[in-house]
């Protein structure tokens, strides 16, 4: 079994990528925001910090991947 075919799906996934997270950069720079500030203190940075802004980020891109054609 040859395992070329998954290579090639997962590079044409990858290439759609920048696209789809473009579309959601509200959600991107929010989540981006949130782990700068909570990095930025002497603590170390937590687990479950910024759930939420991640949360809102993967959501947004999951629609933008099913709005899109493959």
């Amino acid at each position: 079994m040859s395992g070329r075919g998954v290579w090639q799906r997962t590079r044409a996934r990858l290439r759609r990528f920048p696209a789809l997270l473009g579309g959601c950069g509200e959600q991107a720079a929010a989540y981006g925001r949130c782990v700068a500030a909570a990095a930025a203190g002497p603590a170390e940075l937590r687990r479950d910090a910024c759930l939420e802004e991640f949360r809102a980020l993967r959501d947004c891109f999951a629609r933008a991947a099913k709005a899109t054609p493959k």
